[in-house]
This record gives C-alpha cells, structure tokens and sequence, in this order.
C-alpha cells in the first residue's frame, strides 16, 4: 500500500533482505527509535585492502539459530559511538550496503554488533526509513511473510 506521496507502509516488523551479503530473508524490527540501523554480527575483525580498512563479520540470520552462519566482507566507512536502549555506549564499525524491503532496493549505513540477545537479528532505523516509508505500530510483515522450508529430520 502507498500513501498520496508514494511512502510504502511497512509494519513494525518486516522481513528485508542484504543481496550484497547475499542474505534473502533477516527479520528486521523497524524502529524510528533508533537513528542508524544495525545488524546483528557475531564477530567484527578489522583489516587492510590496500590503503583501505575493511571488517570481516559473521552474521546469524536466523534469529535463536547460532548454527546458520554467513561471513561477510565491506569497507568501513565510519566508526562511531552509539548508545544502545540501555544507555550503554559502544564503538561500533558502520558499513555502507543495500537493502531490499518489498520492492524497494536503497543503500544505507548499518552498524554492526552482537545482538545475540536480542530477538531481532537486525534494526531498521530512521534514516533508512525517512521519505521511503510510514510505519504501521499495529501490523506486521505487510511486505509479506516469508516461510522457510522445514526440512525433515533424519
């Protein structure tokens, strides 16, 4: 659904994907708390291409599942302190990448930290949303859900 001005509205929860980390399906909490986006990683390594710093991070997409695990690769573009919703500060990498939320496909910056205890495996935050999207607090996925394929256990 649109608005008069184009804006999609998107639920509190929807699933996105990352196609540069060739990640289809994380499950993002949309929160206009929160200024940058940031995506869960369970180790950030920092290193050198040429002249430029890099980070090599691991990525659990699915959320209470340390199993499935992606390694990914960016350039840091930034490194910033960030205050959690706790109050608790921490120096964060900030990596630049696209995302995928319905039909649209935008770039943004996301922070990477161990959000292992958390329920969301990545925020969406407002300056990836701002004049793309309006928010729904009542509803979920209106981008549509997404069902993984159960496989049978041996």
């Amino acid at each position: 659904m649109k608005t008069k001005k184009n804006h999609i509205i998107i639920g509190w929860r929807e699933w996105v994907a990352l196609p540069e980390f060739e990640l289809p399906h994380i499950k993002a909490k949309v929160d206009t708390g929160a200024r940058t986006s940031a995506l869960h990683a369970y180790f950030v390594e920092p290193f050198h291409k040429g002249d430029q710093e890099w980070v090599r991070f691991g990525v659990h997409p699915v959320q209470r599942n340390s199993k499935i695990e992606h390694i990914c690769t960016a350039p840091v573009i930034d490194k910033r302190w960030v205050t959690d919703s706790g109050g608790h500060k921490e120096e964060r990498y900030v990596i630049s990448t696209d995302i995928k939320l319905a039909d649209t496909l935008f770039n943004t910056e996301l922070t990477l930290t161990n959000r292992d205890t958390m329920i969301f495996r990545m925020l969406l935050g407002r300056t990836a949303l701002k004049k793309r999207f309006i928010i729904d607090p009542a509803r979920s996925y209106l981008m549509g859900e997404y069902h993984p394929v159960k496989r049978p256990k041996k």
